[in-house]
């Protein structure tokens, strides 16, 4: 249901020559583009937010400590210098 407050805009719409409603058309346009990146950024504080809290959990630490010693043989395996060369 549209509320009063959309009801009384759209009246007022109506008395609009079609320059205006373009006018504010392209207004509305870039309030929605700004209001996206906001929220966009709102996301990524958000998600930010739950990297660190992983980072800083303790099991996640664990977990990693452990991936990382699996895998200490294969890092120790000269690729570093092969890719140096390379590049």
């Amino acid at each position: 249901m549209i509320s009063p407050h959309l009801l009384e805009l759209e009246r007022d719409l109506s008395a609009l020559s079609l320059e205006e409603l373009e006018c504010l058309l392209e207004r509305m346009r870039k309030q929605v583009q700004t209001k996206k990146q906001s929220d966009n950024l709102t996301d990524i504080n958000h998600i930010n937010e739950q990297l660190a809290a992983m980072a800083n959990d303790l099991e996640i630490k664990i977990e990693v400590a452990a991936i990382n010693e699996e895998f200490v043989v294969t890092e120790m395996d000269g690729l570093d210098q092969k890719l140096s060369k390379l590049l």
